[in-house]
């Protein structure tokens, strides 16, 4: 009979005692044979189920461990399989660096600018320029009428008159002191007082002398220097005041430079006197330029720093404002390495993956500089020597970003 037979027999011969024991048919003397005859067959009940636990437990698979790699805090070590997507290169001097590309414009030099504005509150008469047309200094530009001009006329005329009358007494008592009837504290009076004026009649003549040289209230406003024309904001009828915008503004064209914008990260590969070469797609020529200064502030949006650079041989031809591409000469030896190696990490930190003699790989931040070639100069954090992840890196860092 086979086990799960004898197992049901058992159940049944088990339900039959308990029947008649309840209902008191089985005699006093033979309950406790039955009652252990039961307890047998409920034994080999139990032991059936267990045998077959066993057995069908023992034929499950084990599942294959999976792979992964081990970490501790600081480190990271990884299998031999996992190695094959990973390249660990050797960290060298990268020579003379590769040359920086930038954006940039053409601008006017601060000192090429002149600006011109109303000296006397006045309504504008006429306009006698327009943007674009070259002029020369003591040109006139615009015509305003003052009333004010008038009174500062008015100023000066009676400024004339009281400088001649003092001037007049001064030499009245210096005759007076030659004879012998004048008086020491009267002469030096009278010099004090002819003094005075005359500083109140140059007062007068250069304040008027604003004006340009228009007659009555009529003021003209001239070129202070040679140039170009850049901006009329003059209009015949409206009304300018003393600390309003410049009406007119004149640029000297031979006093150009070129402003290149450079990216943050690449501001550490730039240096005065640096020299760099400025090619200019509207005019298709290249200048040489070197640095001439470094801006004070970083834009807040763009993220760029403005560069001053000078032309060694400015050309004819090239206006402010034309679009430049500026590439900077690399002139400093470092390190370099692959833009895959470097791992940004919470935004702003720059991390590279460093193997270590016991094959481990640890984590290392660095400040890297300029990009170019596909390669990121290391200003900081990395020797020679040092072998990096320069492929695969974020393997070991899954929640860090590429540089690149």
């Amino acid at each position: 009979m086979s086990r799960d037979g004898s197992g049901e027999d058992a159940r049944r011969e088990i339900a039959r005692d308990s029947h008649r024991q309840v209902a008191g048919e089985w005699p006093a003397g033979t309950r406790g044979s039955r009652r252990q005859g039961a307890s047998s067959a409920a034994r080999r009940v139990v032991g059936v189920v267990l045998v077959a636990v066993i057995a069908l437990a023992g034929c499950r698979p084990t599942p294959p461990a999976k792979p992964a790699a081990s970490r501790d805090r600081s480190t990271t070590v990884l299998s031999d399989p996992q190695r094959q997507f990973i390249r660990v290169e050797e960290v060298g001097g990268s020579g003379e660096a590769a040359s920086l590309a930038m954006p940039g414009r053409i601008a006017y030099r601060p000192q090429a600018l002149s600006a011109v504005g109303a000296p006397f509150a006045g309504r504008i008469l006429r306009v006698a320029v327009r943007p674009g047309e070259p002029v020369r200094a003591g040109a006139p530009l615009v015509v305003l009428q003052s009333a004010d001009v008038s009174a500062v006329r008015a100023q000066l005329e009676q400024a004339t008159a009281r400088s001649a009358a003092t001037e007049d007494q001064l030499r009245r008592q210096n005759e007076m002191m030659a004879r012998g009837v004048g008086l020491e504290a009267e002469r030096v009076e009278a010099q004090a007082r002819a003094a005075e004026a005359r500083a109140e009649l140059e007062r007068a003549r250069r304040t008027l002398a604003l004006a340009g040289g228009g007659e009555a209230g009529e003021v003209i406003l001239r070129a202070p220097a040679s140039g170009v024309v850049v901006s009329v904001r003059a209009t015949a009828g409206a009304v300018a005041e003393p600390a309003g915008e410049p009406l007119v503004e004149i640029a000297d064209p031979t006093r150009l430079w070129v402003v290149a914008e450079v990216a943050e990260r690449d501001v550490p590969g730039v240096s005065r006197q640096q020299t760099a070469r400025v090619r200019v797609p509207a005019a298709d020529i290249e200048l040489d330029a070197t640095v001439d200064g470094l801006g004070s502030q970083v834009d807040p949006e763009s993220r760029r720093l403005p560069v001053y650079l000078a032309l060694k041989a400015p050309m004819r031809g090239l206006t402010a404002g034309m679009l430049v591409e500026v590439r900077f000469a690399g002139t400093r030896e470092g390190l370099s390495v692959p833009v895959s190696a470097v791992l940004i990490k919470d935004g702003r930190r720059r991390v590279v993956y460093v193997e270590r003699e016991d094959g481990r790989f640890a984590a290392r931040e660095v400040r890297t500089g300029q990009v170019a070639g596909g390669r990121v100069t290391i200003i900081e954090g990395l020797s020679p020597g040092e072998r990096v992840v320069v492929q695969g890196a974020l393997l070991l860092d899954g929640e860090a970003e590429q540089l690149l």
